[in-house]
């Protein structure tokens, strides 16, 4: 299938790792992904923030990890057997994004996303870079550089070894 619009000879192809928090989905960029793993025990941080779940032992290197649910506004809920780590590079720190369930890889033109509206879910709209109009479902795009205030990412950088 070949994509193209007017403006351009052919469209640039979005490749993203999307997942469900709730009843939304969500799309992150394939390249910021390390890897994708189940849940694992966590140990807890006193006086952590409560949107960091606390932080795993991933094969040797200590990574904080930040319940994306709760950190996006959204209720709690217990991990099952759908809840994935997704553990990706962010401003040169590793950090674990806890979601209810990694959906599929999907390459989109990025012609099909256009900016956030003004009152996208309940979500804080910095965090959203575009809304990607799939066939059957919206996309929202999120930029994990951005779902963490500096000092937020500053306070997981001194919990990382």
């Amino acid at each position: 299938m070949n994509y193209q619009n007017k403006n351009q000879e052919v469209d640039e192809i979005l490749q993203l790792v999307s997942f469900k928090i709730g009843n939304e989905e969500f799309g992150i960029d394939i390249l910021k992904v390390e890897e994708i793993i189940r849940i694992i025990s966590i140990t807890k941080i006193p006086n952590a923030p409560e949107f960091i779940e606390g932080v795993v032992n991933l094969r040797g290197r200590v990574i904080p990890v930040v319940n994306l649910r709760t950190r996006l506004g959204f209720e709690r809920k217990e991990f099952d057997n759908q809840t994935r780590v997704i553990v990706v590079e962010v401003n040169g720190s590793t950090l674990g994004f806890i979601v209810d369930s990694v959906r599929e890889v999907l390459r989109i033109p990025k012609s099909i996303t256009e900016p956030p509206p003004a009152l996208t879910t309940s979500i804080n709209t910095e965090y959203i870079t575009a809304v990607g109009k799939l066939e059957d479902r919206l996309l929202i795009l999120l930029d994990l550089e951005k779902v963490l205030t500096n000092q937020q990412k500053e306070e997981l950088k001194d919990m990382q070894m």
